[in-house]
C-alpha cells in the first residue's frame, strides 16, 4: 500500500492498490530495494546518474561545502565562492565562447528561465512584439507553466487551460514546418524557437539527418533565438565526447538549458548558458532583470557539480558515453527480433529507445523488467527508455539486454 506521497506521474489509484516500488539505495549501475532485491538501473535515475550510485566523493564534497556554507543570497551582487568558480568552469566548456550562466534549481526552471529571457531580450531590443515562444510535438520542456506549454504532448497539458498565451508546436522532425510558422506569422512576432537535439520523454527520437543544422540556421536567417534543451543531452550523454549536443552538432545556441548530468543527480541543480549577444544588453548597465530563484546557484549544489565535472574528467566518462553508444546498439537492436518489438531507436550517445509493437503495454512491461531485475521507465508512445550512467561496463550491458530479453520474452 502505498503511504502519504503523491507521486509524480503517477496514477495514485493504482499505487494506492499495488504498493510503491521503495528503492533503498544504489551502487554504480545498481540499485536495491528495501527487500534487498537488485536490479540494473537502465534509466541513471531519470536521466541524471551519468557518474552512477553511491559516488562518496561527491557527498563528501557537498558535506565539506555544508559545513563551510550551506547557501546564501544570489541576488543583487551575491554570490558564494564556490558558485562564482562554478560558473566560470561551465563558461569554459560553454558551447558558445564567452557564455554567461544563470543558475537555476532544476531543468524546468531552466525551461522557464529562457523562456522568460528571450522575451525580456526582445524589449531590450525594442521589438516587444516578439514574444511567440515554439516548441515541438513529441518534445518535454518540464513541467512548469512555460515549459508545459510549450511541449508536444497533448496529454500534460490536458484539462489546465491555456497556460500560457502566444506559445506554437511545430513538427518535431520537419525543419520547413518551423520554416512555414515563421512565414505565416511573421518573423517580428517569434522570439524563439525551443529544441531538445534528442527528444527524450516524448519517447527517444534521434534528430533526422541534417535536421538540427536545418532549423539552427532558419532561426539565423530569421532573427529567431535558437534554445537548446539540453536538460537531458547535456554533460555527456550525447556522445561524440562531447560535453553538449550543441557541441557536437555545432549549434552555437543562443541559449541552452541545462540540469540533471550537471550534479548528476546528487543534488538539485541548474543552469542556463546564455550566449553573450544574449547577455549584452543586461550588462550594458542600468537594467535589471528581475528573475531568480532562492535557491539557484546553491553552494551544497555547486559544490556537487564540481566533484561530478571531476569525475567525468578524471575517469575520461565523455569517451565512455561513445563506447556505450556502440555497445547499446550491439546489445540491443537484437531486440527488434522479438514479436513484442516494433523497433530499437539507437546510434547517437548513451540513449535506446526500444518501441513495443503494442504501446499499451509499456507500463505493465515496467513491471515485468523489475521481475527480471531491470528497473526501466515508459515514454513516449510505448518506448522503454535506456539511458544508462556512463560507468555501465560491456558486460552489463550484455547483461542488461538478456534481462530485457527475458521480460519482453
Amino acid at each position: 500500500m502505498a503511504g502519504s506521497l503523491w507521486h509524480g506521474f503517477a496514477d495514485m489509484g493504482s499505487v494506492s492498490t499495488k504498493g510503491q516500488f521503495v528503492v533503498a539505495r544504489g551502487q554504480g549501475t545498481r540499485i536495491w530495494d528495501t527487500d534487498g532485491r537488485e536490479y540494473l538501473d537502465a534509466t541513471a535515475g531519470l536521466w541524471f546518474t551519468n557518474i552512477g550510485h553511491g559516488r562518496t566523493e561527491v557527498a563528501q564534497a557537498v558535506a565539506d561545502q555544508l559545513g563551510r556554507l550551506a547557501h546564501y543570497s544570489g541576488f543583487g551582487d551575491i554570490t558564494a565562492d564556490v558558485t562564482a568558480e562554478l560558473a566560470d568552469r561551465l563558461a569554459a566548456i560553454a558551447p558558445v565562447p564567452g557564455s554567461k550562466i544563470f543558475f537555476t534549481s532544476g531543468g524546468s526552471d531552466s525551461v522557464d528561465t529562457a523562456a522568460k529571457l528571450a522575451r525580456r531580450y526582445w524589449h531590450e531590443q525594442g521589438q516587444p512584439e516578439k514574444n511567440i515562444i515554439v516548441g515541438r510535438t513529441k518534445a518535454y520542456h518540464g513541467m512548469h507553466v512555460a515549459g508545459t506549454a510549450l511541449a508536444g504532448i497533448p496529454l500534460n497539458r490536458e484539462g489546465y487551460g491555456e497556460l500560457m498565451a502566444d506559445a506554437e508546436t511545430v513538427e518535431w522532425d520537419n525543419a520547413k514546418s518551423l520554416l512555414g510558422l515563421i512565414e505565416r506569422l511573421g518573423a517580428d512576432r517569434i522570439a524563439a524557437f525551443f529544441c531538445e537535439p534528442i527528444i527524450g520523454a516524448g519517447g527517444i527520437y534521434l534528430p533526422p539527418e541534417g535536421y538540427l543544422a536545418e532549423v539552427r540556421q532558419i532561426c539565423r536567417d530569421h532573427d529567431v533565438l535558437f534554445v537548446a534543451d539540453e536538460v537531458v543531452t547535456g554533460f555527456g550523454r550525447i556522445g561524440g565526447e562531447s560535453w553538449f549536443a550543441s557541441t557536437r552538432f555545432d549549434l552555437a545556441p543562443d541559449m541552452m538549458t541545462t540540469a540533471k548530468g550537471l550534479t548528476s543527480g546528487y543534488v538539485p541543480m541548474g543552469a542556463v548558458f546564455i550566449a553573450p549577444h544574449i547577455a549584452e544588453p543586461f550588462y550594458a548597465g542600468g537594467v535589471w532583470w528581475r528573475h531568480g530563484y532562492t535557491y539557484g546557484g546553491h553552494a551544497g549544489a555547486a559544490a556537487a557539480a564540481m566533484a561530478n565535472l571531476d569525475i567525468i574528467e578524471s575517469e575520461g566518462l565523455l569517451a565512455e558515453a561513445d563506447r556505450l553508444e556502440s555497445d547499446l546498439a550491439g546489445a540491443l537492436a537484437p531486440l527488434a527480433e522479438l514479436d513484442a518489438v516494433a523497433e530499437v531507436r539507437t546510434g547517437l550517445g548513451a540513449v535506446t529507445a526500444v518501441q513495443l509493437a503494442d504501446p499499451a503495454r509499456a507500463v505493465p512491461m515496467v513491471g515485468a523488467l523489475r521481475e527480471h531485475g531491470v528497473s526501466g521507465r515508459a515514454a513516449g508512445q510505448g518506448a522503454l527508455q535506456i539511458s544508462p550512467a556512463f560507468v555501465m561496463t560491456t558486460d552489463e550491458v550484455g547483461e542488461l539486454a538478456d534481462r530485457m530479453r527475458a521480460a519482453l520474452s
